[in-house]
């Protein structure tokens, strides 16, 4: 990364892509901003920046970069690839993280935190929340080694779109009641849905709907 795509990323503050740490925590709250970008689509943290932009640098970069390297390995299950480099950025030395979207959904964390532990991270706006279970879902039938996936457009498919094409969104309960059928069935079809790109998934505000694409 050059030094200008540096001063970019600062400038642009937190999102999707990009977060800020002044300094290691712990390897799980680590771990936690490692799997949520892994689980997404990829992106970039920063030590030694804080969220407010101000560049403090670092203390150490091989202790550093010995404890990224820590909870990649050992506090992420399965473990999380990443690429690393330490730019120079106004007398201070920055550690540049970048994780690639994974192939091999969904990242769990590795806690002895029983609150903590097996739990599934993915990044929404400039945060990392925990995944539903159909976003879960949604992860684990994207990896390389999912099922083939087997769509059948029936009536209860062309009801959701109807009903899409109307409203705009919908729930699985929604979804469930507007069709009579069970919760399970209903979260395993907008699964499907989602896989083929007919409809989207959301979680905007605490809330969990789906759209069409």
């Amino acid at each position: 990364m050059y030094l200008v795509e540096l001063y970019e990323l600062i400038e642009k503050g937190e999102g999707l892509n990009t977060e800020f740490k002044r300094k290691f925590t712990t390897p799980e709250k680590i771990a936690k901003e490692i799997t949520a970008f892994a689980n997404t689509s990829g992106g970039v943290i920063l030590f030694g920046v804080d969220d407010d932009k101000t560049i403090y640098g670092i203390e150490s970069e091989k202790e550093e970069m010995e404890l990224i390297s820590t909870a990649a390995k050992f506090y992420c299950e399965p473990e999380v690839l990443f690429d690393s480099e330490i730019l120079y950025i106004k007398n201070k030395d920055v550690v540049v993280i970048t994780i690639p979207e994974s192939k091999s959904k969904p990242h769990r964390i590795v806690s002895e935190d029983e609150n903590e532990n097996g739990k599934v991270y993915v990044r929404f706006n400039d945060k990392s929340i925990i995944a539903s279970k159909e976003a879960e879902k949604i992860l684990r039938s994207s990896s390389e080694t999912s099922a083939p996936l087997k769509l059948y457009i029936g009536d209860i498919e062309k009801a959701l779109f109807a009903y899409l094409e109307a409203n705009q969104k919908i729930t699985v309960k929604g979804f469930k009641r507007l069709v009579n059928i069970s919760e399970r069935r209903a979260s395993r079809t907008l699964i499907n849905l989602v896989r083929a790109q007919v409809i989207r998934h959301h979680f905007l505000d605490n809330e969990e709907f789906f759209t069409l694409a």
